[in-house]
């Protein structure tokens, strides 16, 4: 398996018991639930840090951390929408 398949298999791993532990669900796209998963690998091995991958990345370390995944912008989301902005958590 190719390093970046390594990589999303973690990624993906970890958002579903990040959403299971969350009282969320992963979105039941599949095609959805990839797109954000390979967004999240690509920001886990270009920056060091899983960033959400519907949120642009300013290069400020402080200001960055509010779009760490899970972002802090998620419960409001979740409340307004069902869902994150990038759809990878559902309720």
């Amino acid at each position: 398996m190719a390093q970046s398949e390594d990589l999303e298999t973690e990624m993906y791993e970890w958002a579903k018991a990040n959403a299971s532990a969350s009282g969320y669900k992963l979105n039941p796209d599949y095609d959805i639930v990839m797109m954000a998963i390979k967004g999240l690998a690509n920001n886990k091995k270009q920056y060091g840090e899983v960033y959400c991958s519907c949120r642009e990345v300013s290069g400020d370390k402080e200001k960055d951390k509010k779009i760490i995944c899970p972002c802090v912008y998620r419960s409001r989301d979740m409340d307004q929408r069902g869902a994150c902005k990038c759809a990878l958590y559902v309720k």
